[in-house]
This record gives C-alpha cells, sequence and structure tokens, in this order.
C-alpha cells in the first residue's frame, strides 16, 4: 500500500513515505523532473521511451534526486490536451518499473483524477496538479483514499489579476487546500506550490519569487516550480537547456525565503546549491 503517515517533530511537519521521512524545515528537497512527453518545452520527446525515462530517473537519484515527478502531458504554453488513456499509456509503465527496480517517492503529474488513481496503484506516493484540485476536484478523493500528499498549484486562465499579486495566489491556494481537507486529506499532507509561469507574466513571476516568504507563512510547506522557464531565458536570453545557473539561482533564493522542495530539471547542479544553502541557512 501507497501510505503515508504524519507527525511534527521540532515544529517541522514530518510525512513518511514510502518507507522514508521527508522532514520540511531540516532540508530541502529535490524533485526530479521526469517527461515522458513529445513536447515539453524543454525535454520534448528526450525520455518518450520506458527504458530511457527510467534510466533517466535512476540517474537522477544517484545526483540527489529525493523524489521523482512523472508526468505525462505537457503544460507548455500553448499545449495540446492529452486523453486520458494515451497519458497513462506513456506514465503508467515507467511508474511500475521505478516502484519496482527503486525505493524513489514517485510523484505523478496530472489534473485527470484517473489517471491519479492508476498512478497510486501502480506504485506513485504523490498528486501534483497544476490546477490545486480545483479543474478535476474528484482528485482530492482519490488521493485522500489512498493517503497521498498531494502538491497544490497555483493556476490561472489569464494574468490579470485585480489586487495584490500575492494575495490572491494565498487566497487560490488556501480554496485549493480547503478541497484538500473536505475530502479527507490530512493539513499535513498538503503541498503548496505558487506556480511559477503559469498564469503569470515575466514581471508577475519575479514578484513571486522575491515575496516566496509569504506563501511559506501559509505554514504549509512549499515547493517551487522554476526550473529551465521562460523567467529565466528572458533574464539570462538563453534557451531551455542552458538556464541550469539561472536555476541554481532560484533554487538558492527559494531556500533563504523557507521553500522545501524544489522541482528541477538539473538535479546534480541543484541538489549541490541546495546541500550548501541549507548548511547556512537552516543551521541550528
Amino acid at each position: 500500500m501507497n501510505r503515508a503517515t504524519d507527525s511534527t517533530v521540532c515544529g517541522a511537519a514530518e510525512i513518511s513515505i514510502a518507507g522514508k521521512t521527508l522532514r520540511f524545515g531540516e532540508k530541502t528537497y529535490i524533485m526530479g523532473i521526469l517527461n515522458v512527453t513529445p513536447d515539453s518545452f524543454s525535454d520534448g520527446g528526450d525520455f518518450i521511451d520506458v527504458r530511457a525515462a527510467v534510466a533517466h530517473a535512476k540517474e537522477m537519484l544517484k545526483q540527489g534526486a529525493d523524489i521523482i515527478d512523472v508526468g505525462g502531458e505537457s503544460t507548455r504554453p500553448g499545449f495540446s490536451p492529452v486523453p486520458e488513456a494515451e497519458e497513462a499509456e506513456r506514465i503508467i509503465p515507467v511508474i511500475k518499473r521505478l516502484s519496482a527496480e527503486t525505493d524513489a517517492i514517485i510523484s505523478v503529474d496530472t489534473t485527470k483524477a484517473s489517471v491519479a488513481r492508476l498512478a497510486l496503484e501502480s506504485g506513485a506516493h504523490i498528486v501534483n496538479d497544476i490546477w490545486g484540485l480545483q479543474k478535476d476536484r474528484e482528485i482530492a478523493r482519490i488521493a485522500a483514499e489512498r493517503s497521498a500528499p498531494v502538491i497544490i498549484m497555483h493556476n490561472r486562465e489569464n494574468t490579470s489579476y485585480e489586487g495584490d499579486l500575492i494575495g490572491e495566489i494565498k487566497d487560490f491556494l488556501l480554496r485549493s487546500a480547503r478541497l484538500a481537507l473536505d475530502a479527507g486529506i490530512p493539513e499535513s499532507h498538503i503541498i503548496l506550490d505558487p506556480g511559477i509561469g503559469f498564469g503569470k507574466n515575466a514581471a508577475q513571476n519575479m514578484e513571486v519569487m522575491a515575496r516566496l516568504g509569504e506563501i511559506r507563512r501559509l505554514g504549509y510547506p512549499v515547493l517551487l516550480g522554476a526550473s529551465r522557464k521562460s523567467m529565466i531565458g528572458n533574464i539570462l536570453g538563453v534557451p531551455p537547456k542552458e538556464r541550469v545557473y539561472g536555476t541554481v539561482a532560484t533554487t538558492v533564493l527559494a531556500i533563504t525565503q523557507g521553500a522545501d522542495i524544489v522541482r528541477v530539471h538539473d538535479v546534480r547542479a541543484n541538489a549541490d546549491a541546495a546541500k550548501v544553502a541549507d548548511a547556512i541557512v537552516r543551521r541550528r
């Protein structure tokens, strides 16, 4: 069974998943991105083959990944939606092999309840929903049934904010958290993602980065997903695969503001940066 339990240690949320314990507040956890897609903005087509995907996941684990996030539908700007059956066909064989061949904590990146269910039944442990449980609310019930933690991300169809940007993001995330709680997901199984690159323009993304601590003060663990994104590309003027150092900068900045998980393509560089930042920022 893919069960998670929770408690509190030294004031830090603690979740036990797949025989491992994540103690938020004590270190930064690295989530390695595994896009099993032909059209993702940065690595589309690189790992569409099951063997290549599993090999890449194992390499990320060697480099310091704590979690592998498996996705079968691109969410880049202008992406084409993928039917549920096709998305499942892409990711389920990968999740089954990772579950059988590694002890990795596996997250499924999906917005579809049926795909989330199949993934959890196949060995995934966490559901990562870029619509914060607000697009397909059945995901919350499925996660609750499986005692699976959820990552709820802020998202919207446009970049028009009437009030304070961070205030509106917090309102969205708190609504999502309420959906999770009402479905029976424990408070300690909720992780927030402010959604860099989703429903935000370049200036808004940078404001979120600068004010990330305000999201952390909501009391939930926070995940940052800025890896190789256009915010970095706009600043550096380089293509996605040349944004490693820019991504490292966002990782360190996020850690100084209390981020608990960073979702990245380039694991070794960000794991090393996080280890150094943790030694300085999280020292007791």
